[in-house]
């Protein structure tokens, strides 16, 4: 069987890994409450298993992106596959909070393996005049498993323990395995270019990531002005001219550094990280506020968590076909507005609104995700040569992942500095704790329609593009 002809396996494969690693970053949230009242432990701790997976793939997308060119895509998939799968594991069987984290790291590293080379793994199978539409329908499989995720968490804990969140992972990874081993063979790109793989900038640009984020994080507790605080972001700022020095130098680098020069490339790229950190704002505090404040159960919880991701699951296909005629600024600049606004209402909400009130100020940051994806990555991507499109693709994956983990650190950050939350779950959880959580919450709102206003000027000062089509 040639490439060409096994193309949708090859799609429908990347389409699995896709699926659980989105799966995996959502999943999780609903589920953050009872894990933090099982385990004992408390918001600052239980939102490191949320952050410890999104900035272990942040980190690491680049260099495994990079790995998978010169190695070989199929050695890449099979084994961040197994890994993914020996993560989910771990996860299953933690008994404490901090093995949980270090689990979720593991986790990470699988995800990041398999979110880096997929989307040069559907290039490298279709014709270049199929490619818009698969990466749409690729656009589609992210929202499929960020959507999925907080309803099948809120039916997995209405009946089971979270572990099985957990569990349903393994049988599903070892059967992508034994398919990646076989599907994948015979794949362009199959054994790599063998060039040298860039250490030194993959290593700068972890400790970089990981400095800016864990200052974010902690800031709550260490103060913003603080030895530890300054201790960490000028480690990660001398990581970033390191980073920055080290590409100029080596002669196979991890990142082009032109590419920055590229206007339709760096802007859209920073806007994406802004949208994804807006969305994650809401769809950390979300999760607590339902289940706290307002008391609902954690089926219902997950319900209306799928609401946003739900619009994205529609509209991402219908706005890609639509960037093909006005352009990506436009729907953009629209779905960074709708953001901005969902995140501004939800400032003024209270545990005592009805259900229908919370529904449509989250479907504003849905319809406000699903007009931005598509047309933002088909910017990106008609921006570069095409044989940088798997930096491209790299660098899109990366900036999302970085939006996602720098929202939650935002959200944990500011709403730690205004209450600290004791209770361990629902048992723990009183109705005089209501106005202080209501406090943070409010502030962590406010927060992110804050910085939905800085993503709507990045997102307009792109400028317009030409249709090139790929």
């Amino acid at each position: 069987m040639g490439v060409r002809d096994k193309k949708w396996l090859v799609f429908s494969l990347v389409g699995v890994s896709i699926f659980m690693s989105t799966l995996d970053s959502s999943i999780v949230n609903v589920a953050l409450p009872y894990i933090m009242e099982d385990l004992s432990s408390d918001m600052k701790t239980v939102q490191w298993v949320v952050l410890v997976y999104l900035l272990t793939v942040s980190s690491l997308l680049l260099t495994f992106g990079r790995l998978s060119d010169t190695r070989g895509r199929r050695l890449v998939y099979v084994a961040g596959f197994l890994v993914f799968t020996f993560g989910s594991l771990l996860c299953a069987n933690a008994m404490t909070a901090h093995f949980l984290v270090g689990a979720r790291m593991v986790q990470g590293i699988g995800a990041s393996m398999l979110m880096a080379c997929s989307p040069a793994l559907v290039v490298d199978a279709f014709a270049p005049k199929e490619r818009g539409r698969v990466l749409g329908l690729m656009g589609a499989v992210v929202a499929a498993g960020l959507t999925l995720g907080p309803l099948a968490g809120g039916m997995i804990l209405a009946y089971f323990s979270w572990r099985v969140i957990f569990y349903i992972n393994v049988p599903i990874g070892v059967l992508a395995v034994a398919a990646g081993i076989f599907v994948l063979k015979g794949l362009p790109g199959g054994r790599g270019s063998r060039e040298p793989l860039d250490r030194t900038g993959s290593l700068l640009l972890v400790i970089m990531l990981s400095c800016l984020i864990v200052t974010l994080a902690r800031s709550s507790d260490w103060g913003l002005v603080s030895v530890k605080s300054g201790l960490c972001l000028m480690a990660g700022m001398l990581s970033a001219v390191g980073f920055v020095y080290n590409e100029k130098r080596a002669a196979y680098p991890l990142f082009d550094l032109d590419l920055v020069k590229i206007r339709l490339f760096t802007f859209p790229l920073v806007a994406a990280a802004i949208l994804f950190a807006c969305l994650f704002v809401l769809v950390f505090m979300m999760p607590f506020f339902l289940t706290y404040p307002c008391g609902f159960s954690a089926s219902k919880t997950g319900l209306i968590m799928i609401v946003p991701f739900l619009f994205l699951l529609v509209i991402s296909p219908v706005s890609g076909m639509l960037a093909d005629r006005l352009g990506s600024r436009l729907l953009c600049t629209t779905g960074m507005l709708l953001m901005g606004l969902s995140l501004f209402f939800l400032v003024f909400s209270g545990p005592d609104m009805g259900v229908s009130a919370i529904v449509w100020r989250i479907a504003l940051a849905g319809i406000g995700t699903a007009l931005f994806v598509s047309p933002n990555n088909t910017a990106i991507m008609g921006s570069v040569p095409i044989h940088q499109r798997g930096i491209a693709s790299g660098a899109i994956a990366t900036a999302r992942n970085l939006g996602m983990v720098s929202g939650v650190a935002l959200a944990g950050a500011v709403f730690s500095s205004f209450v600290s939350l004791q209770g361990h779950g629902p048992n723990g959880y009183g109705p005089d704790m209501a106005p202080a959580f209501m406090t943070g919450f409010k502030h962590v709102m406010t927060a992110g329609a804050g910085l939905a206003v800085i993503g709507i000027a990045v997102t307009y000062l792109r400028g317009r593009e030409e249709r090139k089509g790929f």
